[in-house]
C-alpha cells in the first residue's frame, strides 16, 4: 500500500511540473532562431540566464517561464536561450563560444536575467533586465503583450 501511495505522489509531482511549459521549444542557435522567426513572421524572445548560479534567473523561471500563461505566447515568438553557466560541463565548447559572443553583442551590462525581444534580423526591439525578489512577473508579461499578435 505504501508503494502505491509513493508511486502516485511521485508521478503526480512529475506530471504537474512538466505541465506548465511543455509546448515551448527553446532554441540555442541564434542563426536558426533568426531563420525560424523570419519564415514564420515572429519576433525572437532572447533570454540570458545563469542557470546554475543566478538566483533571480531561477526565480524568473519559476514565476514567468513555468507559468501556465507563458505557453499562450508560443505562437508569437521564437524562443532563444542563452545560458552562461559557471559549470563549464553544461555547455559544449562551440555553444559556450556562441553564447559568450551573444553576451558581448546583446548584453553590454552583463545583467542576469535579461529578456530581449528581437526582430527576425536580430535588432533589439525592447528588453527587461533583472527580476525583483518580490517575485512579480507582471512587467515581463507586459513586455510580451506589447509584441503579441
Amino acid at each position: 500500500m505504501r508503494r502505491i501511495f509513493l508511486f502516485f505522489v511521485l508521478f503526480g509531482f512529475i506530471g504537474f511540473s512538466q505541465q506548465e511549459s511543455k509546448d515551448i521549444v527553446w532554441l540555442q542557435d541564434f542563426d536558426l532562431a533568426k531563420k525560424e522567426a523570419k519564415a514564420n513572421k515572429k519576433s525572437i524572445l532572447m533570454y540570458f540566464s545563469g542557470s546554475d548560479w543566478c538566483r533571480p534567473c531561477k526565480l524568473l523561471k519559476e514565476d514567468f517561464f513555468d507559468h501556465k500563461k507563458f505557453s499562450n505566447y508560443k505562437k508569437d515568438f521564437v524562443f532563444l536561450l542563452i545560458d552562461i553557466p559557471r559549470n563549464n560541463d553544461l555547455l559544449t565548447d562551440k555553444q559556450r563560444e556562441q553564447n559568450y559572443s551573444l553576451l558581448n553583442d546583446y548584453n553590454d551590462n552583463k545583467s542576469f536575467p535579461l529578456v530581449l525581444i528581437l526582430s527576425s534580423k536580430g535588432k533589439i526591439l525592447d528588453k527587461i533586465s533583472g527580476y525583483s525578489s518580490l517575485r512579480n512577473p507582471k512587467f515581463h508579461f507586459e513586455l510580451l503583450d506589447k509584441f503579441s499578435k
